[in-house]
């Protein structure tokens, strides 16, 4: 499959209304919480900029299938997210990958410790970046591939 491209990682759990953004330093297998974007005309510039301070060699763009691993209208949407901040991008590979139950455990994380749930809102969606970023990771560790599928194709690893 090749070798896995140099640099941090970046992940991208993408909402309607906010946008959940983590990270990992090259080298380490540790994803941290980045900030959150709010859904707006300014989003792709805001993520763009991220990028370029960051300086991945790869980004994770959750991608919200069913649980029975359909693709349905939240799925078509973090597609076309995807597929419009690749544009940008290239030649960073922006691939996407299951994120099924992301915001679930990102919750229970914070819960055991100590936020309540209103207090979560403001930071839900990078915590659930960082699960999906992390789960990447285990993935690139196990298999040295990059975890999910690129942008526009159509098979998921």
């Amino acid at each position: 499959m090749g070798e896995l491209p140099g640099g941090g990682r970046l992940a991208i759990d993408w909402g309607k209304a906010r946008i959940g953004v983590a990270a990992s330093n090259r080298g380490t297998s540790l994803a941290y919480p980045v900030q959150t974007v709010r859904a707006s005309a300014r989003e792709m510039p805001e993520l763009v900029a991220l990028v370029q301070e960051y300086e991945p060699g790869a980004i994770y763009v959750g991608l919200p299938l069913t649980l029975k691993g359909e693709r349905k209208q939240a799925a078509q949407f973090a597609i076309a997210k995807a597929t419009e901040l690749a544009s940008l991008l290239s030649p960073v590979p922006v691939r996407l990958v299951d994120e099924r139950m992301s915001t679930a455990s990102a919750s229970r994380t914070l819960s055991g410790a100590g936020h309540r749930i209103k207090e979560q809102r403001r930071i839900i969606d990078q915590a659930a970046a960082v699960e999906i970023l992390q789960r990447a990771i285990e993935w690139e560790t196990r298999t040295s591939c990059l975890a999910g599928e690129s942008v526009g194709e159509g098979e998921e690893s």
